[in-house]
């Protein structure tokens, strides 16, 4: 248990800096006192259910990923358009032939972006 709350206490101070939060902003985004922010990141205390549930929608990442750290869950909280995740979660499930259109149609998109910008 020790591992986890230890696990969970740095993946929310990792994810709070990489969204460049203060303690007092990630507190008020959960509805939370800073103090309560801090003593979740040093380990010394867990948060309610309810409270998980609150800064994880605060850091727009699962409450899985706060406790567990699944490397899926890691990809989901550093991608910020939800529905183009949701898009690519759902071309994980077609046929390897339509994923390879899928990935020909985006390389093309992306390769005609690159050549407008290097025109300019």
């Amino acid at each position: 248990m020790a591992d986890m709350s230890e696990g969970f206490s740095e993946r929310l101070r990792t994810l709070r800096k990489q969204k460049s939060l203060s303690q007092t902003e990630l507190g008020k985004l959960a509805g939370l006192h800073y103090t309560h922010i801090g003593r979740f990141e040093r380990g010394v205390s867990r948060p309610s259910g309810d409270t998980l549930k609150r800064l994880a929608e605060a850091m727009d990442v699962s409450s899985d990923y706060l406790l567990e750290g699944s490397t899926e869950e890691a990809a989901k909280a550093k991608f910020e358009d939800r529905e183009l995740l949701r898009q690519f979660q759902e071309v994980e499930h077609l046929s390897e032939e339509d994923k390879t259109v899928v990935k020909k149609l985006l390389d093309a998109f992306l390769t005609k972006k690159q050549l407008q910008t290097l025109a300019r």
